[in-house]
């Protein structure tokens, strides 16, 4: 019989893991591999990801949403994941460090039906998905101060980030988003706006092997310390 899907994409993050030194526990690549098949067939319904990229699915989404975690700061216990999309990074996250408790949040109603099923299926009891605009009053009365990490994908440029972010987070918190291309004028630009909030802000390439080893396709992570 030849392989399923899902074991297709579990060997495939299996051999992202162990080349990069990164070794989840088998049951955690086990859900991360059914995730992918679950966007994988929600896609054909719901755009969750481009159709181009659903054969990089592993490469693109799922293993590096996990290998986000090795950059978390310590101490986090509530997350926020601003314009999640398909789960990205949030479900991801929550597989991997059960012991966070997050919200993810997007304003596209097809989508975030998609996440409650795919969270539903893959029985996470430490996330619940919104359909909602973070900057709204609404939103903001409801979590206003919860938080002590954001994490977000691409969705907006950081200074953006900055003011989605500041009514939602606690006293001391961390922005981590991972961007591609130039940041140093997206990031002048939000310095120059919240200096004063910024305790220290570091960004780590993602380079990979086998397909960025030099980091290639400039994958980035941002980690921002913030101090209200």
């Amino acid at each position: 019989m030849p392989p399923t899907k899902q074991e297709i994409y579990l060997k495939e993050l299996q051999n992202y893991c162990w080349d990069n030194g990164f070794n989840p526990e088998p049951m955690r690549n086990e859900r991360l591999a059914f995730f992918a098949n679950l966007v994988a067939e929600k896609n054909k319904t719901v755009n969750l990801i481009s159709r181009k990229d659903e054969e990089n699915i592993i490469e693109n989404h799922i293993f590096i949403s996990a290998y986000m975690t090795k950059f978390l700061p310590d101490k986090v216990t509530r997350f926020l994941d601003i314009g999640t999309g398909g789960g990205f990074p949030g479900i991801p996250l929550a597989i991997m460090k059960s012991e966070l408790r997050g919200i993810l949040a997007d304003s596209t109603g097809k989508k975030i039906e998609a996440v409650k099923e795919f969270i539903g299926k893959l029985k996470l009891s430490n996330v619940a998905a919104e359909n909602a605009r973070v900057e709204s009053p609404e939103f903001i009365e409801k979590y206003k101060g919860s938080f002590d990490l954001i994490v977000s994908r691409a969705v907006v440029p950081i200074i953006i980030l900055f003011r989605y972010s500041l009514p939602l987070v606690k006293e001391k918190a961390f922005i981590v988003a991972m961007k591609g291309g130039d940041l140093d004028e997206e990031f002048k630009k939000a310095e120059l706006k919240y200096k004063s909030y910024i305790k220290k802000s570091t960004v780590y390439e993602l380079a990979y092997k086998p397909t960025n080893i030099r980091n290639k396709k400039g994958k980035k992570l941002v980690v921002i310390e913030l101090q209200k």
